[in-house]
């Protein structure tokens, strides 16, 4: 009865996601507040502990939920004031005469450098691609796909530094445990964009290519993990490693890389008003100032553990380490004001950046935190105040505890399998992979333990498999539609997508298997 009570919550999230199409803020909201109820009334937790453990959600959450605020206005920023149009017309210039290449460098190379500095492919890239003549259906997907492998490493790395506190780990070790998965996945996305543009031909067809971003994409990831510096730039370093490989291939094969002959005469004239240094320039000043912080010693000991910020609000809990002056969404800020310059926005673009962001920001943002308070909620469920501490008296109390013993008792050796699948169901739920680690990390931590598997690879092949849910997340899929006035195209590319999400996940599983 209590597992079922548990599970009530994520339950009613997802009906109200995919049948009642609810936005995912106002379904979050309600699975909180029944997660709440549920932990009053049947897991003996006072109201003044659940809202303490949502509050605290809500700080852990500040690494994406933040980050998700100023990337919004970022991006808003480069959209309103031509910036954006004039990095796309770039774009729909690059590998115009080989389809293959073309897929690898856009969806894959530079939609993982749009996320990881917190832009928004499925925002961004479907008008280019419809640009270049690819379906809607195509544009739709692809853009959503090839992300993917490395979703770990979006928002400069807020999902993998949400992992390394929630799992108490070092985020050098993190990287290492999540890049063991790279090289395969990285591949299996690029050859999953194939097949969705042209079926098993296509993927025959772009075999050398494939592999080659596949795995530079993947071996990158995990040269960066074996270094040590810099890993929240992984997804940087890695989507500029991988147009540089597509590139080097179309020199050796004695095609095009730029091919501006598509460009009609008003683009020419867009072309002309800003050079694209300037356009880029928010872009290149944010990964500048990372690096520095990430590799300049004395600043990042600095910023990362002298400046921690700990805030305690568990009584007798881990502080939370907000390092609000490391985290990637302080510099995001900083970044677009110090590109002010060379942009030079007038008055009226300003007022249209506040006014979208505004518009924009909120919903995403509460999105971005609530589904972190769910899971504090059921983390610290049952729990009592004890001489001014929090303890767990009655750990068949605990919501999580519910969930790890029965899931050990029934799944036996295959939950380490199991677990990816939890991932892809909390990315679809949530529609982000941070999330899915902040719902599910607790509650591995604790069956794996009682099934003496590694509880690390547990956890990293869930939000491995929250990642990959980015194909089906109805979100993100109505975010892409909407850009090409194609709503309604997203339940036809779920229905597909579907399959190339269970397929990846499936590998995803295996070798959680075999490595935990």
């Amino acid at each position: 009865m209590k597992v079922l009570l548990t599970l009530l919550p994520i339950a009613l999230v997802l009906v109200l996601l995919v049948y009642g199409k609810w936005a995912a803020d106002t379904s979050g909201l309600v699975g909180w507040v029944l997660t709440l109820i549920i932990a009053g009334l049947f897991f003996h937790t006072s109201m003044q502990v659940g809202l303490t453990a949502s509050m605290a959600g809500i700080i852990a959450s500040f690494p994406v939920s933040l980050m998700v605020a100023t990337s919004i206005f970022q991006i808003t920023f480069l959209e309103c004031t031509g910036a954006l149009k004039r990095i796309v017309l770039f774009v729909k210039t690059v590998a115009r005469q080989d389809h293959c290449v073309q897929v690898m460098i856009i969806n894959m190379g530079i939609g993982t450098l749009l996320v990881a500095v917190g832009a928004t492919p499925v925002s961004i890239l479907p008008p280019i691609m419809i640009a270049l003549g690819y379906s809607t259906f195509v544009a739709i997907a692809l853009p959503a796909l090839g992300f993917d492998s490395l979703c770990t490493y979006a928002l400069l790395g807020a999902p993998l530094v949400v992992y390394a506190d929630m799992t108490g780990t070092p985020l050098t070790t993190s990287a290492l445990i999540f890049a063991k998965f790279m090289p395969v996945v990285s591949t299996m996305i690029g050859f999953g964009m194939l097949w969705i543009v042209g079926g098993w031909q296509k993927m025959k067809e772009g075999a050398v290519p494939c592999l080659l971003a596949g795995l530079t994409m993947g071996f990158t990831a995990v040269a960066v993990a074996h270094i040590g510096k810099g890993i929240v730039l992984t997804g940087v370093i890695a989507g500029i490693a991988t147009i540089l490989m597509m590139l080097l291939y179309l020199k050796l094969k004695g095609r095009p890389i730029l091919d501006r002959a598509s460009l009609t005469p008003e683009e020419l004239e867009t072309e002309s008003t800003m050079s694209l240094g300037r356009a880029l320039s928010p872009w290149l000043i944010l990964i500048g100032a990372c690096l520095f912080i990430n590799f300049y010693p004395p600043v990042f000991d600095y910023l990362f553990k002298q400046l921690a910020m700990p805030v305690n609000i568990i009584p007798g809990g881990k502080p939370i380490m907000t390092r609000m002056l490391w985290n990637a969404y302080t510099w995001v800020i900083i970044s677009t004001l110090l590109a002010v310059p060379f942009i030079r926005p007038s008055r009226q673009e300003w007022r249209e950046v506040l006014v979208k962001w505004w518009h924009r920001a909120p919903r995403p943002v509460f999105s971005a935190a609530v589904f972190f308070a769910i899971a504090y909620v059921m983390n610290y469920s049952g729990y009592v105040s004890v001489t001014g501490n929090w303890s767990l008296l009655k750990p068949s109390n605990n919501m999580v505890y519910i969930l790890a013993t029965s899931s050990a008792e029934f799944f036996r050796g295959l939950y380490p399998a199991v677990a990816a699948f939890l991932g892809l169901l909390g990315g679809f739920v949530t529609g982000s992979e941070a999330s899915t680690i902040a719902l599910f990390t607790k509650y591995h931590l604790l069956t794996s333990k009682l099934l003496n598997v590694n509880a690390l690879i547990v956890t990293a092949g869930t939000a491995i498999a929250g990642g990959l849910a980015s194909v089906i997340s109805p979100a993100k899929l109505q975010n892409a539609a909407a850009t090409i006035d194609a709503l309604g195209t997203e339940s036809q590319v779920i229905k597909v997508a579907v399959i190339l999400a269970l397929i990846l996940t499936s590998v995803a599983a295996v070798l959680t298997l075999l490595w935990a």
